[in-house]
């Protein structure tokens, strides 16, 4: 029975094995038709783009300025004068006792009416020297130029080849050589 089963099961798997090794033009080279090796760099030229970027940074200055404070002087003269006043009104006011009564209520009203009035009416209480540092943040606008690839020019075998790679290999680089035929 073993050299029956044998026969049939060599017939199912000689299809399998030729499948396997046959070639297929749309995937590209068969697996053993890639080598590798080394060729001698002769140029590299590096490939710039500019961009446009912008950063905050902060600015400061030293400021010096002057200020003015107004602080009225002295109000005792708008005190006075507004009492005089306020006084003069009550005192027109009422008869006896009452007139008395309006007059000092008047004097004291048109005081505090007079001191307001000159405090903030009055000259500059003084000048003064401010010193500081402002800070603000800008917006910087820079050019840079950047590296984002490089043209290599190279020989392999006598021959010489162009490729665009986004490093710099060196004198020496590793290549891929696939071997298929032609159409």
């Amino acid at each position: 029975m073993n050299r029956t089963l044998l026969p049939i099961l060599l017939l199912a798997v000689t299809p399998l094995a030729f499948a396997q090794s046959h070639y297929d033009d749309r995937r590209g080279p068969a697996p053993e038709n890639i080598s590798y090796g080394y060729a001698d760099v002769l140029r590299v030229d590096p490939i710039y783009e500019t961009v446009m970027t912008s950063e905050p940074r902060e600015e400061c200055y030293e400021r010096q300025g002057q200020y003015s404070e107004r602080s009225g002087g002295d109000p005792t003269g708008g005190t006075v004068l507004g009492a005089i006043i306020g006084g003069a009104l009550g005192n027109q006011v009422g008869k006896g006792d009452g007139r008395k009564a309006a007059t000092v209520a008047g004097a004291v009203i048109g005081g505090a009416i007079g001191r307001d009035i000159d405090k903030n009416n009055g000259s500059a209480g003084g000048r003064y020297e401010r010193g500081g540092t402002t800070c603000r943040v800008v917006d910087v606008q820079r050019e840079e130029r950047r590296v984002v690839g490089y043209d290599v020019e190279y020989r392999y075998r006598g021959e010489v080849f162009m490729s665009r790679l986004d490093y710099d290999p060196g004198e020496r680089m590793r290549v891929r050589v696939a071997i298929a035929p032609a159409d």
